[in-house]
């Protein structure tokens, strides 16, 4: 009679700890999917600016912005050759 009784008690506090589990609501699922865009747009910022570094750094990058200045230098001076 007793593991009768321990086994009802038993199936009780389950099916109350059950019940007892609820399932998220909109707002939190809303909540979540923030959260999760949040970071996934960090993230996405940080690869994107170490992105940006790492060329600025290259010698690619160096060789493209001397070559630029070289143009605008020439350019300026063409100008004020031209105007003056």
């Amino acid at each position: 009679m007793k593991l009768y009784l321990a086994a009802a008690v038993l199936m009780l506090v389950l099916a109350v700890h059950t019940e007892a589990q609820e399932e998220p609501t909109l707002e939190q699922h809303f909540t979540k999917f923030g959260t999760q865009v949040k970071e996934i747009a960090e993230d996405l910022a940080d690869k994107t600016k170490t992105a940006f570094q790492n060329i600025e750094q290259s010698e690619f990058g160096t060789k493209t912005r001397n070559w630029f200045n070289d143009q605008y230098e020439k350019l300026k001076q063409k100008m004020t050759e031209t105007f003056n």
